[in-house]
């Protein structure tokens, strides 16, 4: 019930925010829409754990802020390579093991990898994932495990 609740108030949240009407009877219709989709959703079985992750909820944060970092950092390698001929770009293709537990922290870690500049998830399976990177030294940044690591201290799994 909680995630049930929890995901009423983040959609009724974002209905609020994009609507612009605040009168009763669109706050009214817009809190009955939301039920309605809640209820479909429970119907369906995806208010869950891994389909609501409110358990990330006060993780998420620090996570994004240093992803953000990362996506700038690895933009401006990329962004030289591309302007200086003389820098090499050597394509790697590799795969590279997952620490996490949970499908929604590997997904995580293999959309984390393609959001950062330079690299891209190409396959995710057996607690594997594949990654075609510009450099090699993307690819070691990658096997020096931090964003791994991070992945799975926002999963938060034991």
């Amino acid at each position: 019930m909680a995630h049930a609740t929890s995901l009423f108030a983040v959609l009724y949240g974002v209905w609020l925010a994009l609507s612009g009407h605040y009168t009763l009877y669109f706050l009214l219709v817009g809190a009955v829409c939301v039920a309605l989709v809640v209820a479909i959703a429970m119907r369906m079985d995806v208010v869950d754990r891994e389909g609501h992750p409110m358990h990330l909820t006060w993780r998420v944060p620090g996570y994004w802020a240093w992803l953000m970092w990362e996506i700038m950092t690895s933009a401006v390698d990329v962004s030289r390579r591309v302007l200086a001929p003389r820098l090499r770009i050597d394509p790697v293709l590799e795969r590279l093991p997952t620490s996490q537990k949970t499908d929604i922290g590997r997904a995580i870690y293999a959309n984390s990898i393609t959001l950062t500049p330079g690299t891209v998830s190409t396959d995710l399976r057996d607690g594997m994932v594949q990654v075609h990177a510009l450099t090699s030294g993307a690819i070691e940044r990658l096997r020096q495990g931090e964003m791994d690591a991070r992945v799975t201290k926002l999963e938060g799994e034991s």
